[in-house]
């Protein structure tokens, strides 16, 4: 495996009343891996997902970021830790432009001159200088990922979680989208939920997939697509296709 151990989960569990959600999930990820989290609806992969971006306190167990306990932290403590989330909740202005709203990301993080550079510079690596002035209320779906896309990378967190970046996109947007994942993973960490089996096979390395609240194997997709507890539980005929 490349580099140390970033991110590690120890018995980390999530109940909701008498439903366990995450069930006692041990997860360990390395530094500049491109991991996808797949699982069926009510595996546990989004509320571990959860757990892991601090939209979730866990019942039980831990998380560590780089041997930093972290369980229970807000969403606003992990970024400032270098964690960039982008979640299946929009965090964009609509009112405001797609250079407004990045650089208001920006600007959060770094003094007016660096935020205005960093702005061009992400504009200019997402192809969003064509739309730069309009409002992100008026743009197509698959924009409004890339500008959510964009608010994340203009703070340059060194671990990136992502919930779902296709939904909703054409095919042409997800093959984009999977280009611009493989480029981010060059100077950062990811995990990446998604239903999307064609996306997924274009980026990932290594797949962890959830069943029931916990970790039903983790391989390559091609290792995983093959297997027949995951073609029962999740991939089914698509596996088979």
């Amino acid at each position: 495996m490349p580099g140390e151990v970033v991110l590690e989960t120890r018995d980390l569990s999530m109940r909701f009343g008498g439903v366990v959600a995450v069930d006692r999930v041990n997860f360990t990820l390395w530094e500049n891996e491109l991991r996808c989290l797949i699982g069926p609806n009510g595996a546990g992969k989004s509320t571990f997902f959860k757990c892991l971006t601090g939209q979730l306190k866990p019942s039980e167990g831990d998380i560590l970021l780089r041997d930093r306990h972290v369980a229970g932290l807000e969403p606003h403590e992990l970024a400032n830790r270098g964690i960039g989330i982008k979640t299946q909740v929009p965090s964009v202005f609509d009112g405001l432009s797609v250079h407004e709203n990045i650089w208001l990301s920006a600007r959060s993080d770094h003094p007016h001159g660096t935020a205005a550079r960093m702005t061009d510079e992400i504009l200019e690596r997402l192809r969003l200088n064509a739309i730069r002035e309009q409002p992100v209320g008026q743009l197509a779906h698959g924009q409004r990922q890339w500008v959510e896309l964009g608010l994340v990378l203009v703070r340059e967190p060194w671990l990136i979680l992502l919930d779902e970046p296709t939904a909703g996109m054409t095919h042409e947007e997800v093959e984009r989208t999977a280009e611009l994942i493989q480029e981010m993973n060059r100077t950062a960490t990811i995990i990446v939920v998604e239903h999307d089996m064609q996306f997924i096979r274009m980026i990932a390395n290594k797949v962890t997939v959830f069943h029931q609240g916990r970790i039903l194997m983790e391989d390559t997709m091609d290792v995983v697509s093959r297997d027949e507890r995951v073609r029962d539980v999740y991939l089914g005929k698509q596996a088979a296709a």
